[in-house]
């Protein structure tokens, strides 16, 4: 007999978090997610001070079996003057009864809060976090802050009547497969910037809350047209800059700026999920922290994690110069191959321009929605 039960205790909690790696121990592409993270996302997150959610674990003889996230994100619904419902953190065997009963679990408690639209997922809270359900290339693990499930996940949301909403396009390079116009065109492409009095520099560390709010500005602005997006509050943006401060490389992370003002930035990070694919379980301690801190700078992969200028910025050189400067990077320190991502199916701009310098759309990640 399968038995769904709201999570509300700590043991609970861990059930819920240490799922998948039960789920994934034979997969030698899954990478463990660190279980002090995922544990400040599902507590202690920004998220929590203006939305809410509701995990849920399904047991079979007291062995679990699936896992699921119901979640109301007012900040999407007042933004997008709407009033969905979200599903995320889904884990499952493959088990169809299973799957059906954690989406209705979900999907009751969604109602019971008034939610009466769509039903989205998978997002763990929105496109600013983790997102997508992995619908294309199974053969290889995935890059940092991606998501990753088995190939069967489709057909368990499709089997719930969910369909499409969006596709999202992850890009990859490998060695020296990739087009270096760019770098060639840097030197006079950023003498014309400066005509402009635009200039491409590091982020400046020693200033970091300054340069964060700043940053905050140019993300809100640069993505506000994309579908599902959501501005990120100060604590949160604030909670992301703290986390990705513990494994930037300034090198690979970049601000263009006009007379004091940013109007863009690129920032590339390390891949570090090389290293946290070795941790047993996601725990640091008493050994995993010694893995990361011993193999961090044996990371040979790059992620491309954002680029993005302001709208009325757009078309100068700035992104050719951003990316420029991020290939001349991974050239000089011998990484061997890179992933740009996420893109929308949809942002013809950016995948023509992605394509035009060799990238492979070798992953896709698929968003699903159905009337609740």
């Amino acid at each position: 007999m399968i038995t769904i039960k709201q999570v509300s205790t700590k043991k609970e909690l861990a059930l819920f978090i240490d799922f998948p790696h039960e789920l994934y121990k034979n997969d030698p592409n899954y990478v463990p997610e660190l279980f002090i993270a995922q544990k400040d996302l599902l507590t202690t997150h920004p998220f929590h001070k203006h939305s809410s959610l509701q995990t849920f674990i399904a047991s079979v003889d007291n062995k679990v079996v699936g896992r699921i996230a119901a979640i109301l994100n007012n900040n999407h619904n007042l933004f997008n003057k709407a009033n969905d419902g979200f599903f995320g953190f889904f884990d499952c065997i493959n088990s169809q009864e299973v799957a059906n009963l954690l989406f209705k679990s979900a999907a009751n408690w969604l109602k019971e809060k008034g939610v009466d639209q769509k039903f989205i997922g998978p997002v763990n809270f929105s496109t600013n976090e983790a997102c997508g359900l992995l619908v294309k290339g199974f053969d290889s693990p995935p890059f940092l802050m991606m998501t990753y499930n088995a190939p069967y996940y489709s057909q368990l949301i499709e089997n719930a009547l969910f369909k499409k909403q969006i596709d999202l396009f992850a890009w990859h390079w490998e060695g020296d497969n990739y087009d270096d116009k760019s770098v060639h065109l840097l030197d006079a492409l950023q003498n014309r910037l400066k005509r402009n009095n635009i200039i491409i520099r590091k982020v400046n560390l020693k200033d970091f809350n300054e340069e964060v709010r700043k940053l905050k500005e140019v993300y809100n602005s640069a993505w506000d047209k994309n579908s599902g997006f959501i501005p990120l509050t100060d604590d949160e943006f604030n909670y992301l800059a703290k986390d990705l401060k513990l494994i930037l490389d300034t090198d690979f992370a970049l601000v263009a700026e006009q007379d004091g003002k940013l109007v863009g930035f690129g920032l590339a990070l390390p891949n570090l999920n090389e290293v946290l694919i070795k941790i047993k379980k996601g725990r640091l301690l008493p050994t995993g922290i010694f893995k990361l801190l011993m193999n961090k700078s044996k990371v040979k992969s790059l992620r491309i994690y954002a680029l993005g200028v302001i709208e009325s910025y757009r078309k100068m050189g700035i992104e050719a110069c951003l990316y420029g400067t991020i290939i001349k990077e991974y050239r000089r320190k011998g990484f061997t191959h890179a992933e740009a991502g996420w893109t929308l199916e949809n942002n013809k701009l950016i995948n023509e321009a992605i394509l035009a310098i060799k990238g492979n759309p070798y992953k896709t990640y698929r968003i699903y929605e159905k009337d609740l």
